[in-house]
């Protein structure tokens, strides 16, 4: 498949001005216990693409956050069209032209497509709602974004990720947007999603709109940034980089302060260290997911499975984790056949899952860090009602100390965290458990740099200790690198079982683009 390497941005269509579309300079911004912001500054101009790039905690989030009118600066400026404005809420940052796409997307599942669209702007004409001129609109919406097959009366919680983040594209263009924040726009994209995806960002640019887009793969800033702002501890550290001329070596030492290796596996490591057989999987199949799944995992082994969105990777994986129920074959862990479809007879056997949705499916975010962590063990710390809370947080504690979870406060409520330190918790839940197998679905989705490279390095000390490691990543040279052996699935079927050393990123591209056999 012919991809082109730049969406067409800053040589095609609007001229971008030299003068800024949106100007914020020192903004600051507290709250308590910490400085989220210390002074950022961003300029962005109309028609380009702005990338914005930090490490999980930077303070990303809190910035588009105050530029989407969410949070109101305690210092600084924010200038629109050479103008001083105040953005004291979402609203007003709407009527200015700003909306904000967030990663995780704020739609009401429930409502229709066409209701989400325009909720808060309904059309309306004497006091009457319009839901025909919604409908039109909305389908007209839906047919820039190049899916016009998306009924607007379809209930958006039934929709696919990919669609839902059309819906909320949809109700951002609905608005006469000169600006558009992107969150992580591509994390649960397959790959013809992202080209399209793409595109739209391309006709929209050359309509002279600004596009601040905020990713943490390298590959995407190359192929649709224009300039790069890079900010590190609530600080601009680096402002209007060229995002393709500026080496990517040399963003992720600005991201992180430092010089960072993202090894995956040093020369040497492999089967010499491998154990006994701990997990077998034998012709697991669901029917309109995957077919004839089998695999073993030793001790120490990581087997990776690579495969497009939708190609049936993580169903596999819940299956193995007994939240789906198999149509035909079985799981076995040292030696036994679990039951099916029981997370149960999972857990108490060793198995556990950090899944990919780790915010709504693995963790209680209003909790703190030490509740999540020993919250598959509970029965060990309670004996005759009474409940040893001492325990508890010693074991929660001295695992965490392990993982290095920044900040290194067990009691602190969960939420607070960065991504990469959250998936920490994740990982040290099954710790405390016990764990002899542990599979990761997309362990590194929204975890920044700096971040990865310590969960590569947790990986690969959690094998060395003898855990079996099933991963899922849609990062083919994650798989590649983290893994010893890889399966490569294709709609449901393993198209390849090979050590990772006799596989290229292109063998797996081959194969789960087109079918070709490595």
């Amino acid at each position: 498949m012919n991809v082109s390497l730049h969406a067409p941005s800053d040589n095609q269509g609007v001229a971008q001005s030299d003068r800024p579309l949106l100007w914020m300079r020192g903004i600051v911004k507290s709250f308590p216990g910490v400085r989220a912001l210390d002074g950022v500054e961003l300029e962005v101009r109309a028609g380009e693409v702005h990338c914005l790039l930090g490490q999980n905690g930077a303070g990303k989030s809190t910035l588009i956050k105050t530029l989407a009118g969410a949070h109101q600066p305690d210092e600084g400026e924010i200038r629109w069209r050479d103008a001083a404005v105040t953005l004291n809420s979402p609203v007003a940052a709407l009527r200015l032209g700003i909306a904000t796409m967030y990663q995780e997307l704020d739609l009401i599942p429930t409502l229709s497509v066409r209701e989400n669209v325009f909720l808060g702007h309904e059309r309306s004409r004497f006091g009457f709602t319009r839901p025909g001129v919604a409908r039109a609109e909305t389908t007209a919406l839906l047919a820039r974004l190049g899916h016009p097959e998306i009924s607007p009366e379809a209930e958006v919680g039934r929709l696919p990720a990919a669609a839902q983040q059309l819906v909320s594209m949809a109700r951002a263009l609905a608005h006469d947007t000169r600006l558009i924040v992107l969150d992580e726009p591509t994390a649960a994209l397959a790959a013809d999603e992202v080209d399209n995806l793409f595109r739209i960002v391309g006709e929209l640019t050359a309509d002279g709109v600004a596009v601040v887009y905020i990713s943490h793969r390298m590959e995407e800033i190359r192929r649709i940034g224009d300039r790069v702002t890079v900010i590190k501890d609530g600080r601009t550290v680096a402002a209007n980089l060229d995002a393709r001329e500026t080496p990517a070596g040399d963003l992720v030492d600005l991201m992180a302060g430092r010089k960072v290796e993202n090894v995956f596996r040093q020369e040497g490591e492999g089967s010499a260290g491998f154990g006994e057989e701990v997990l077998r999987v034998s012709g697991l199949s669901r029917a309109g997911e995957f077919e004839d799944v089998s695999f073993s995992v030793r001790a120490g082994q990581i087997v990776g499975l690579a495969g497009l969105v939708g190609a049936g990777r993580s169903e596999v994986l819940e299956t193995i984790f007994g939240a789906r129920k198999p149509d035909a074959g079985q799981v076995g862990i040292g030696g036994k056949t679990l039951l099916a479809g029981s997370v149960a007879a999972a857990v108490n056997a060793g198995v556990g899952l950090a899944p990919e949705e780790r915010k709504s499916q693995a963790l209680l975010l209003d909790m703190s860090v030490t509740h999540n962590v020993t919250l598959a063990s509970l029965p060990a710390y309670s004996s005759l009602g009474f409940s040893h809370r001492s325990k508890e947080s010693r074991d929660a504690e001295s695992t965490l100390e392990r993982l290095d979870l920044r900040p290194a406060d067990p009691r602190r409520i969960i939420r607070t965290l960065s991504g990469g330190n959250q998936q920490k918790a994740v990982v040290a839940r099954w710790l405390v458990h016990g764990c002899r197998v542990l599979l990761l679905d997309e362990p590194t989705r929204g975890v920044d740099v700096g971040a990865r490279s310590e969960l590569y390095r947790l990986i690969h000390e959690l094998a060395a200790s003898g855990v079996a490691i099933v991963l899922v990543s849609s990062e083919i040279p994650e798989v590649l690198g983290l893994a010893d052996q890889v399966l490569v699935l294709r709609d449901g079927q393993v198209v390849a079982d090979k050590p990772s050393n006799e596989l290229t990123e292109k063998d797996v591209l081959d194969m789960v683009m087109e079918g070709k056999a490595a």
